[in-house]
């Protein structure tokens, strides 16, 4: 009983030492990360790069800096993070939806997911080339407020330099996200993002402190920034964990010939099924014109198209009523075209027809897929009204009432739900190791019940 009793505390404490190593795997791949935020990219002058940056933040780039954890500021090697390998991945998701092709690829199982991988990958390093190379040319034409030049020797040996690097950059975060997934815990991209937009923080809050103590910000004014990233998070963390479950018979055959037994079961959806995709997209877009304005340099503000391209970048500006009409109408509509590309109302009324189940009062059919579509759109609506909340109140906060706020209503989205993700992988972890710990001991009792009657 005694080296039964240690065996097992030998096993309890063996599983929380795999846990233990795999958080702290997690945390060494982060701390690569922000030591790699800091390297910059070969050839750039980085007090000339970050007066620039902050000459011409405030909106857009701010965003982009938010989410590459300052690298952009900096023009480090990790200036692009993971984000081409998400818009890739993004693009492959909504492309496997669209040809066939890749649709029955993607139903191979595991090999088919490995080739839908690699073209993400692919696309991923295509989208670096071209994203890197469009930045290096822009920035060779770029002084910083005080007359000093960005690039050091502009020319073709800087673009090519500047490209392989942050390509190289991106490719590393990839790999290490894919080992942070493997070795780790929880979404390895998804934890390099989060990363990166909670690394501002506690600078964000020290100055907000500063601020307060300086006499330039009311109590209240602190209070009302405290509390409402306190509601938001709660807001957050309510809506991604609702559901609404349909309920679902299924007939089963007992005993007789005749007899049957009505087995209860429910088909879940999600209030927010499309997650963060429809704010990401409707950023990408929102972000395109204050982009090319921005690196245009100052020779194309002087031209016609320079000038009007400067106008819209102003009026989609965050702040701004234009951009808020804007963005909540992409949202909305990105809300509902993703959706329905994830989700097949059809696809999954012929999987419930086919295993016998039924929805109370409906007929098995096109009139379940018309019933679930229903469902589905006013979720959907709902859901994007959601986003549409969450993404814009921080921004009117923070332009119109002039509250101090750090967050972005998409840096938050996303920040959040990445930490339920990674708390409920935890908890899967845990519970997973409880349960081997249960069939151990049962299998051990079993084993000295054997033991004993072969003895007898």
């Amino acid at each position: 009983m005694a080296q039964a009793g240690m065996g097992n505390l030998g096993g309890g404490l063996g599983k929380f030492t795999e846990l233990r190593q795999r958080l702290l795997f997690v945390l060494g791949a982060l701390i690569v990360y922000r030591i790699g935020c800091y390297v910059p990219v070969p050839g750039v002058n980085p007090e000339a790069m970050l007066a620039l940056m902050q000459a011409q933040g405030g909106g857009i780039v701010d965003m982009f800096n938010m989410f590459s954890g300052g690298a952009l500021h900096r023009f480090s090697i990790f200036a692009l993070n993971v984000m081409p390998y998400i818009s890739a991945s993004i693009v492959i998701q909504l492309a496997t939806h669209i040809f066939p092709s890749l649709k029955a690829m993607q139903k191979e199982g595991e090999s088919g997911r490995r080739k839908i991988t690699q073209y993400s990958r692919i696309g991923a390093v295509l989208l670096a080339v071209v994203q890197g190379g469009s930045i290096a040319l822009a920035l060779q034409n770029q002084t910083a407020p005080g007359g000093a030049p960005v690039v050091y020797a502009p020319g073709m040996g800087f673009v090519l330099t500047a490209v392989i690097a942050l390509t190289a950059g991106t490719i590393f975060l990839m790999w290490v996200g894919e080992q942070v997934t493997e070795r780790g815990i929880g979404n390895g991209v998804s934890l390099i993002i989060f990363a990166g937009i909670v690394a501002g923080l506690p600078a964000a809050s020290i100055q907000t402190v500063e601020a307060y103590r300086d006499g330039n910000m009311s109590f209240i004014s602190l209070l009302l920034i405290v509390l409402t990233i306190l509601a938001f998070t709660l807001f957050v963390v309510f809506v991604e964990r609702g559901q609404r479950r349909i309920t679902v018979n299924y007939a089963r055959r007992q005993g007789g010939r005749n007899a049957y037994m009505n087995q209860t079961s429910f088909l879940p959806l999600k209030l927010n099924m499309a997650g963060v995709i429809p704010p990401i997209f409707a950023s990408s877009i929102l972000a395109f014109p204050a982009t090319l304005s921005m690196w245009s340099g100052q020779a194309a503000s002087n031209s016609t198209f320079g000038s009007v391209l400067q106008r819209i970048a102003n009026a989609l500006g965050p702040g701004e009523p234009v951009h808020m009409i804007v963005f909540a109408a992409l949202i909305i509509g990105f809300a509902f075209f993703y959706t329905a590309l994830v989700f097949n109302s059809q696809e999954t009324a012929d999987n419930l027809k086919k295993s016998g189940a039924l929805i109370p009062g409906i007929r098995p059919g096109k009139a379940t897929a018309d019933y679930v579509d229903g469902v589905l759109t006013r979720l959907t609506a709902a859901g994007s009204l959601y986003l549409v909340i969450v993404c814009l109140l921080p921004e009117i906060m923070r332009t119109q009432l002039g509250t101090s706020f750090h967050f972005g209503g998409t840096s938050l989205l996303i920040a959040v739900v990445v930490v339920m993700d990674f708390i409920a992988q935890i908890q899967a972890h845990l519970m997973s190791h409880q349960y081997e710990s249960l069939l151990k001991k049962a299998n051990l009792k079993g084993g000295s019940r054997g033991g004993g009657f072969a003895r007898g």
